[in-house]
């Protein structure tokens, strides 16, 4: 059986390029801790976007869909499921707020994975969620052509209990015993939960979640304002090539973590970096709600839509967003590209230039 244990796997993670992230993402934390404390009540909308957001990218990556306006009613007025894939992204919707909520109360134990898998598929029915895989499994994918190809094999089904035990216990240690830093733990854990791969489904959305939890029980709770799942859905190639890397020759206890440590560690840089930029536009007090909307699109390299402004900055309301766009095409300042729902926006380098 593979050795668990990370006390001689981590020192190998520091590498230039790795402690500069770590180095960075301690800065954002540091800086916007306070923030977050004396503008909790600010932030909520944040929080709601965020949530939105993340039970759809988390759902979206394993091909499971709805209509924006059902997501948003499942999501915020927790409204009943009517599909299949509402029942899914329901159970998401509930594990996500209770993680939210208690992640201070909610230790890594196999008995709490195992309640947050059968929470996580309550709308499916109770023998789908809550137990570990009967049957052996593998993680495959089509080709061009359509043939099956097996990209990895997880620990048998008898082997499953006794994995999610060891790695569990080898994550408690390692925090435990030594100052190692828990941003390099938590995605060695994540990428072994998921080689282990101990459930029949929702594997995918459950490392997702534990990748939440144990960032907030560490201290690290960008997440709550920041859609740590979409930006993740929006590298999706880069995640499963860093993830398909990092599980090379992991039975034999000879694969490289590094590939998908470095990966999750710029998912969770991105996110403070989008969170410091929208708390500039918040802790501004000066700067008026159309000045705001400027900022916003003289910040984005490329285009960006009326509602992506809008989940930016989501206390303006979108007549206002609407207003500040109109005076800003009239005056040249951004430049209008499209049409209908298609409609984006972007900032006038041209413009600027001439002054």
């Amino acid at each position: 059986m593979r050795n668990y244990n990370y006390q001689n796997k981590w020192q190998k993670l520091l590498t230039p390029e790795i402690v500069s992230l770590l180095t960075q993402i301690h800065e954002y934390k540091g800086e916007q801790t306070l923030f977050i404390e004396a503008k909790a009540d600010t932030l909520t909308q944040l929080v709601e976007i965020a949530r939105i957001q993340s039970t759809e990218a988390s759902n979206k990556i394993e091909g499971i869909y709805t209509s924006d306006d059902r997501l948003k009613s499942l999501v915020v007025n927790k409204t009943t499921p009517k599909t299949r894939n509402e029942q899914e992204i329901a159970g998401y919707r509930d594990v996500l707020a209770t993680i939210h909520e208690n992640h201070d109360f909610i230790p890594l134990k196999p008995s709490i994975i195992l309640q947050l898998h059968r929470d996580m598929n309550k709308f499916n029915g109770a023998s789908k969620g809550g137990e570990y895989k009967k049957s052996d499994n593998v993680i495959a994918q089509e080709d061009s052509s359509g043939n099956r190809i097996v990209r990895f094999k997880p620990v048998p089904a008898w082997e499953t209990p006794i994995a999610i035990d060891a790695i569990c216990e080898a994550f408690d240690e390692i925090l435990a015993q030594t100052d190692v830093d828990p941003l390099l733990i938590i995605p060695m854990f994540i990428l072994d939960f998921l080689c282990i791969h101990p459930f029949n489904d929702g594997n995918g959305r459950m490392s997702r979640l534990l990748t939440l939890l144990l960032l907030y029980r560490a201290g690290y709770i960008v997440g709550k304002y920041i859609s740590i799942e979409k930006l993740i859905e929006q590298t999706k190639e880069t995640y499963y090539e860093a993830l398909g890397n990092s599980s090379a020759n992991w039975h034999e206890d000879k694969n490289n973590y590094l590939p998908f440590v470095q990966y999750t560690l710029g998912v969770v840089l991105a996110a403070y970096r989008e969170f410091s930029s929208r708390v500039k536009l918040i802790a501004d007090g000066n700067m008026s709600k159309p000045d705001r909307v400027r900022e916003i699109i003289k910040d984005t390299l490329g285009k960006i839509t009326k509602t992506e402004i809008m989940k930016k900055c989501p206390d303006i309301s979108q007549v206002t967003v609407q207003r500040a766009l109109n005076d800003l095409v009239s005056s040249g300042e951004i430049l209008k590209i499209g049409g209908g729902r298609y409609t984006a926006y972007m900032w006038n380098h041209d413009k600027e230039n001439e002054k």
